[in-house]
Protein backbone atom coordinates (compact mmCIF):
# COMPACT_ATOMS: atom_id res chain seq x y z
CA UNK A 1 0.00 0.00 0.00
CA UNK A 2 1.11 3.36 -0.68
CA UNK A 3 0.40 6.90 0.65
CA UNK A 4 -0.39 10.70 0.17
CA UNK A 5 -0.91 13.45 1.73
CA UNK A 6 -4.08 16.10 0.96
CA UNK A 7 -4.29 19.31 2.28
CA UNK A 8 -6.92 22.18 1.80
CA UNK A 9 -6.14 25.52 0.42
CA UNK A 10 -9.12 26.87 2.31
CA UNK A 11 -8.79 29.36 5.18
CA UNK A 12 -4.83 29.43 5.12
CA UNK A 13 -1.90 31.15 3.61
CA UNK A 14 0.63 30.37 1.01
CA UNK A 15 2.90 29.76 3.32
CA UNK A 16 1.69 27.30 5.12
CA UNK A 17 0.55 25.55 2.71
CA UNK A 18 4.06 25.74 0.89
CA UNK A 19 5.83 24.40 4.28
CA UNK A 20 3.69 21.77 4.77
CA UNK A 21 4.51 20.39 1.17
CA UNK A 22 8.07 21.28 1.74
CA UNK A 23 8.03 19.31 4.84
CA UNK A 24 5.95 16.06 3.38
CA UNK A 25 8.97 16.23 0.09
CA UNK A 26 11.41 15.24 2.77
CA UNK A 27 9.33 12.01 3.63
CA UNK A 28 9.64 9.11 1.12
CA UNK A 29 6.10 7.21 2.59
CA UNK A 30 4.35 10.35 0.69
CA UNK A 31 4.75 9.30 -2.82
CA UNK A 32 2.32 12.61 -3.71
CA UNK A 33 0.96 15.50 -2.31
CA UNK A 34 -2.56 16.88 -3.37
CA UNK A 35 -5.28 20.20 -3.19
CA UNK A 36 -8.46 20.85 -4.55
CA UNK A 37 -9.49 22.85 -7.44
CA UNK A 38 -12.11 25.34 -6.18
CA UNK A 39 -12.76 28.89 -5.57
CA UNK A 40 -14.55 29.01 -2.86
CA UNK A 41 -13.94 27.42 0.47
CA UNK A 42 -16.17 24.17 1.01
CA UNK A 43 -16.40 24.22 4.74
CA UNK A 44 -16.49 27.81 7.56
CA UNK A 45 -17.08 31.41 5.66
CA UNK A 46 -17.60 31.04 2.52
CA UNK A 47 -16.38 34.26 1.66
CA UNK A 48 -12.90 33.49 3.46
CA UNK A 49 -9.63 32.70 1.36
CA UNK A 50 -9.16 29.92 -1.12
CA UNK A 51 -6.30 29.66 -2.88
CA UNK A 52 -6.30 29.28 -6.74
CA UNK A 53 -5.53 25.50 -7.76
CA UNK A 54 -3.13 25.55 -10.97
CA UNK A 55 -0.92 28.57 -10.07
CA UNK A 56 -0.34 27.14 -6.44
CA UNK A 57 0.39 24.19 -7.58
CA UNK A 58 2.73 25.51 -10.18
CA UNK A 59 5.10 27.64 -7.28
CA UNK A 60 4.71 23.76 -5.15
CA UNK A 61 6.60 22.30 -7.96
CA UNK A 62 8.95 25.43 -8.09
CA UNK A 63 9.27 24.57 -3.94
CA UNK A 64 9.53 20.62 -3.74
CA UNK A 65 12.06 18.34 -5.89
CA UNK A 66 10.62 14.51 -5.12
CA UNK A 67 7.05 14.40 -4.35
CA UNK A 68 4.69 13.97 -6.93
CA UNK A 69 2.21 16.82 -7.04
CA UNK A 70 -2.00 17.19 -8.54
CA UNK A 71 -4.88 18.51 -8.43
CA UNK A 72 -7.96 16.23 -6.75
CA UNK A 73 -9.42 17.45 -8.94
CA UNK A 74 -9.45 19.92 -11.68
CA UNK A 75 -13.28 20.90 -12.88
CA UNK A 76 -13.32 20.25 -16.93
CA UNK A 77 -15.78 23.11 -16.57
CA UNK A 78 -13.98 25.81 -15.32
CA UNK A 79 -10.78 25.82 -17.74
CA UNK A 80 -11.29 25.40 -21.70
CA UNK A 81 -9.53 21.61 -22.60
CA UNK A 82 -7.03 22.80 -24.82
CA UNK A 83 -5.87 25.79 -22.00
CA UNK A 84 -5.79 23.14 -18.98
CA UNK A 85 -3.38 21.16 -21.29
CA UNK A 86 -1.05 23.87 -21.71
CA UNK A 87 -1.31 24.62 -18.01
CA UNK A 88 -0.50 20.72 -17.55
CA UNK A 89 2.70 20.51 -19.73
CA UNK A 90 3.87 23.63 -18.44
CA UNK A 91 3.39 22.35 -14.98
CA UNK A 92 5.15 19.05 -15.89
CA UNK A 93 8.24 20.62 -17.06
CA UNK A 94 8.40 23.09 -14.09
CA UNK A 95 8.35 20.03 -11.83
CA UNK A 96 10.71 17.87 -13.71
CA UNK A 97 7.98 15.28 -14.49
CA UNK A 98 5.71 14.93 -11.48
CA UNK A 99 2.34 16.02 -12.65
CA UNK A 100 -0.37 14.36 -11.42
CA UNK A 101 -3.22 15.03 -13.80
CA UNK A 102 -6.31 15.10 -11.76
CA UNK A 103 -9.47 15.98 -13.63
CA UNK A 104 -13.71 15.57 -13.20
CA UNK A 105 -16.50 17.12 -14.58
CA UNK A 106 -17.52 19.54 -11.93
CA UNK A 107 -20.37 19.93 -9.58
CA UNK A 108 -19.95 23.01 -7.68
CA UNK A 109 -23.02 24.85 -8.41
CA UNK A 110 -22.60 28.20 -5.74
CA UNK A 111 -19.17 28.81 -7.39
CA UNK A 112 -20.53 28.93 -11.32
CA UNK A 113 -23.40 30.46 -10.35
CA UNK A 114 -21.73 33.42 -8.69
CA UNK A 115 -19.03 33.34 -11.19
CA UNK A 116 -21.33 32.87 -14.59
CA UNK A 117 -19.69 29.48 -15.17
CA UNK A 118 -22.10 27.20 -17.42
CA UNK A 119 -22.64 24.39 -15.22
CA UNK A 120 -24.55 22.30 -17.82
CA UNK A 121 -27.17 19.45 -16.97
CA UNK A 122 -25.43 16.53 -16.06
CA UNK A 123 -25.30 14.69 -19.14
CA UNK A 124 -24.01 17.82 -21.21
CA UNK A 125 -21.29 18.36 -18.58
CA UNK A 126 -20.02 14.78 -18.93
CA UNK A 127 -20.28 14.75 -22.45
CA UNK A 128 -18.48 18.11 -22.16
CA UNK A 129 -15.77 16.01 -19.83
CA UNK A 130 -15.15 12.97 -22.58
CA UNK A 131 -14.91 15.58 -25.29
CA UNK A 132 -12.47 17.53 -23.33
CA UNK A 133 -10.38 14.51 -21.94
CA UNK A 134 -9.68 13.22 -25.51
CA UNK A 135 -9.04 16.63 -26.77
CA UNK A 136 -6.36 17.06 -23.67
CA UNK A 137 -5.11 13.48 -24.34
CA UNK A 138 -4.60 14.90 -28.37
CA UNK A 139 -2.80 18.03 -27.65
CA UNK A 140 -0.77 16.38 -24.84
CA UNK A 141 0.91 14.21 -27.42
CA UNK A 142 0.41 14.29 -30.72
CA UNK A 143 2.32 17.03 -32.72
CA UNK A 144 -0.61 18.43 -34.19
CA UNK A 145 -4.25 17.81 -32.75
CA UNK A 146 -6.92 17.65 -34.22
CA UNK A 147 -10.52 17.05 -32.59
CA UNK A 148 -13.86 17.61 -34.15
CA UNK A 149 -16.44 17.05 -31.06
CA UNK A 150 -19.74 18.67 -30.44
CA UNK A 151 -18.52 20.50 -27.89
CA UNK A 152 -14.67 20.93 -28.40
CA UNK A 153 -13.07 21.21 -31.75
CA UNK A 154 -8.82 21.58 -32.64
CA UNK A 155 -7.95 22.39 -35.58
CA UNK A 156 -4.41 22.01 -36.57
CA UNK A 157 -3.57 22.43 -32.75
CA UNK A 158 -0.24 22.69 -31.32
CA UNK A 159 0.54 22.67 -27.90
CA UNK A 160 4.45 23.28 -27.15
CA UNK A 161 6.64 22.36 -25.52
CA UNK A 162 5.17 19.05 -24.46
CA UNK A 163 5.54 17.78 -21.10
CA UNK A 164 8.14 15.84 -19.76
CA UNK A 165 6.29 12.93 -18.84
CA UNK A 166 5.36 10.18 -22.08
CA UNK A 167 2.95 10.03 -23.53
CA UNK A 168 1.43 12.36 -20.98
CA UNK A 169 1.19 13.37 -17.28
CA UNK A 170 -0.80 10.28 -15.43
CA UNK A 171 -4.14 11.17 -15.17
CA UNK A 172 -6.73 10.96 -12.56
CA UNK A 173 -9.92 10.50 -12.96
CA UNK A 174 -12.20 11.40 -9.92
CA UNK A 175 -15.88 10.28 -8.63
CA UNK A 176 -17.94 7.42 -8.41
CA UNK A 177 -20.71 7.43 -11.01
CA UNK A 178 -21.04 3.92 -11.93
CA UNK A 179 -21.56 4.69 -15.69
CA UNK A 180 -20.13 7.85 -16.81
CA UNK A 181 -17.22 8.57 -14.37
CA UNK A 182 -16.15 4.49 -14.52
CA UNK A 183 -16.49 4.29 -17.84
CA UNK A 184 -14.00 7.20 -18.45
CA UNK A 185 -11.62 5.99 -16.21
CA UNK A 186 -11.73 2.48 -17.92
CA UNK A 187 -10.80 4.61 -21.00
CA UNK A 188 -8.50 7.04 -19.66
CA UNK A 189 -7.31 7.16 -16.64
CA UNK A 190 -4.34 5.89 -14.84
CA UNK A 191 -5.64 6.87 -11.66
CA UNK A 192 -9.19 6.57 -9.79
CA UNK A 193 -10.26 8.45 -6.89
CA UNK A 194 -12.85 8.57 -4.94
CA UNK A 195 -14.36 9.19 -1.32
CA UNK A 196 -16.64 6.49 0.13
CA UNK A 197 -17.43 5.69 3.67
CA UNK A 198 -16.18 2.30 3.99
CA UNK A 199 -14.21 -0.35 2.33
CA UNK A 200 -17.24 -1.93 1.48
CA UNK A 201 -18.55 0.71 -0.89
CA UNK A 202 -15.37 1.16 -2.15
CA UNK A 203 -15.45 -2.68 -3.14
CA UNK A 204 -18.62 -2.65 -4.93
CA UNK A 205 -17.50 0.66 -7.03
CA UNK A 206 -14.55 -1.64 -8.04
CA UNK A 207 -16.44 -4.62 -8.80
CA UNK A 208 -18.25 -2.01 -11.53
CA UNK A 209 -14.58 -0.66 -12.44
CA UNK A 210 -13.55 -3.93 -13.74
CA UNK A 211 -16.75 -4.49 -15.47
CA UNK A 212 -16.42 -0.84 -16.88
CA UNK A 213 -12.19 -2.42 -17.83
CA UNK A 214 -13.38 -5.50 -19.46
CA UNK A 215 -16.48 -3.79 -21.64
CA UNK A 216 -13.72 -1.24 -23.32
CA UNK A 217 -10.60 -3.64 -22.79
CA UNK A 218 -8.92 -2.41 -20.40
CA UNK A 219 -6.63 -4.59 -17.93
CA UNK A 220 -8.18 -2.75 -14.45
CA UNK A 221 -4.81 -3.59 -12.87
CA UNK A 222 -3.41 -0.92 -15.06
CA UNK A 223 -4.96 2.15 -12.97
CA UNK A 224 -4.39 2.95 -9.52
CA UNK A 225 -6.85 3.17 -7.38
CA UNK A 226 -6.70 5.87 -4.19
CA UNK A 227 -9.19 6.83 -1.55
CA UNK A 228 -8.91 9.50 0.60
CA UNK A 229 -8.65 9.23 4.45
CA UNK A 230 -9.74 12.16 6.76
CA UNK A 231 -7.33 12.49 9.86
CA UNK A 232 -9.73 14.53 12.79
CA UNK A 233 -8.38 17.38 14.41
CA UNK A 234 -10.20 16.23 17.61
CA UNK A 235 -9.75 12.53 17.30
CA UNK A 236 -6.99 10.26 17.44
CA UNK A 237 -4.18 9.60 14.82
CA UNK A 238 -4.54 5.69 15.32
CA UNK A 239 -7.87 6.03 13.78
CA UNK A 240 -6.73 7.05 10.61
CA UNK A 241 -4.66 4.69 10.49
CA UNK A 242 -6.44 1.77 11.10
CA UNK A 243 -9.17 3.31 8.65
CA UNK A 244 -5.81 3.50 5.97
CA UNK A 245 -5.48 -0.21 7.00
CA UNK A 246 -8.64 -1.60 6.32
CA UNK A 247 -8.61 -0.11 2.63
CA UNK A 248 -5.34 -1.38 2.10
CA UNK A 249 -6.62 -5.09 2.99
CA UNK A 250 -9.65 -4.04 0.62
CA UNK A 251 -7.36 -3.59 -2.27
CA UNK A 252 -7.08 0.09 -2.39
CA UNK A 253 -3.58 1.15 -4.06
CA UNK A 254 -3.00 4.25 -2.17
CA UNK A 255 -4.27 5.81 0.38
CA UNK A 256 -4.23 9.58 0.69
CA UNK A 257 -4.68 11.28 3.90
CA UNK A 258 -6.32 14.50 4.60
CA UNK A 259 -4.72 16.73 6.55
CA UNK A 260 -6.05 18.74 9.15
CA UNK A 261 -6.87 22.65 8.53
CA UNK A 262 -3.74 24.18 9.98
CA UNK A 263 -1.98 20.92 10.42
CA UNK A 264 1.63 22.06 10.90
CA UNK A 265 4.39 20.55 9.33
CA UNK A 266 5.47 18.70 12.19
CA UNK A 267 2.25 16.40 12.05
CA UNK A 268 3.70 14.73 9.07
CA UNK A 269 6.62 12.99 10.94
CA UNK A 270 4.75 11.00 13.46
CA UNK A 271 2.02 10.47 10.46
CA UNK A 272 5.10 9.02 8.44
CA UNK A 273 5.70 6.81 11.57
CA UNK A 274 2.37 5.65 12.22
CA UNK A 275 1.93 4.29 8.50
CA UNK A 276 5.24 2.73 8.00
CA UNK A 277 4.41 -0.84 8.82
CA UNK A 278 1.20 -0.75 6.15
CA UNK A 279 3.86 0.26 3.75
Amino acid sequence: MRFAIKTRPEHTTWQQMRDVWVAADEFEIFESAWHWDHFYPLSGDMQGPNLEAWTTLAALAQATSRIRLGCQVTGMIYRHPAVLANMAATTDIISNGRLELGIGAGWNEMETAAYGIELYGLKERFDRFDEGTQAMIALLTEKVANFDGKYVKLTDAYCNPKPVQTPHPPITIGGKGPNRTLRAVAKWAQQWNVIVPNPQEWKTLKDVLVQRCEEVGRDVGEITCSVNVRIDPDGSLDTAVAEAAAYGEAGVDLVIMNLPLDAPPSVLEPLAKALAPLA
